[in-house]
């Protein structure tokens, strides 16, 4: 019996060992990650220079059939350039169309129809194409749709050695680095929020010396929209306490992480 207890003893002390809480820098409080989907109009017109003029930095994740692309790649470079991620948001955006609220899903890009080996071959050719677009080769991926299957099977795991991460799953946060799992990060959905809402999140996550990731798409217009208002109170209350708060690109933010995690 004295045998068994000591075992155990020493397992919880091996678990408490590994938590370790993380430590930001310029002593923050919380990490911030702000997170920007599809690659939209209001992305470049609004928050891109929103940013800039308070410091700040993030990560927008562009689908190569982007609306923005065709005439618009300049600026993506130039937002690269001043310190933002472009992540990987798949060539086409394709998502399944069996899941509840997924009419919208064209046959073409329906993820339920192909097999894992195309969309990983249409990620790959993503990554090519946004190293030609900033010259950068790490970076992290969104699913779209955060669908992590194709034709049934999984298709992520085998692309896990191209990138630094994946936010790949549903609300929360990254208080300690046992918690820590760099493909599976989770990310909270803020259409509608108000102001006060989105600061309450990053607020909770000094509390707990935390990661937060905040996924956004359109900024005062398109689809799955905050306000422009909200957003620049969430935007203005990072800038105010830098001391609290280190708000940088998820690629940067995730590869801190993952250093003092020993991942």
């Amino acid at each position: 019996m004295h045998r068994i207890w000591a075992a155990l003893t020493g397992l919880l002390m091996a678990a408490a060992a590994g938590a370790a809480p993380f430590t930001w820098p310029g002593g923050a409080r919380a990490a911030v990650s702000l997170g920007y989907d599809d690659g939209l109009a209001s992305q470049l017109d609004h928050v891109v220079p929103a940013l800039n003029r308070r410091g700040l930095r993030a990560s927008f994740y562009v689908p190569i059939n982007a609306p923005t692309i065709p005439g618009r790649q300049a600026e993506w470079r130039a937002a690269a350039a001043a310190g933002h991620e472009l992540g990987n948001h798949s060539l086409f955006h394709g998502c399944s169309a069996s899941l509840p609220g997924r009419d919208w899903v064209a046959p073409f890009r329906d993820l339920d129809r192909q097999t894992p080996a195309q969309v990983q071959e249409q990620i790959l050719a993503a990554n090519a194409w946004l190293q030609a677009l900033d010259g950068r080769s790490r970076r992290t991926f969104t699913p779209p749709c955060l669908d992590l299957k194709a034709g049934g099977q999984d298709y992520v795991t085998a692309l896990q050695p191209q990138f630094v991460g994946y936010r790949a799953a549903g609300p929360g946060l990254v208080s300690d680095t046992e918690q820590l799992q760099p493909y599976a990060m989770p990310v909270y959905f803020v259409e509608g929020m108000t102001g006060e809402q989105l600061i309450a999140l990053v607020e909770k996550a000094a509390s707990e010396g935390a990661l937060v990731s905040l996924l956004f798409h359109g900024v005062g217009a398109e689809h799955l929209s905050v306000t422009r208002e909200a957003h620049d109170q969430l935007l203005d209350h990072l800038a105010r306490h830098p001391d609290r708060f280190w708000t940088d690109s998820f690629v940067n933010i995730l590869e801190n992480a993952r250093r003092q995690a020993g991942r």
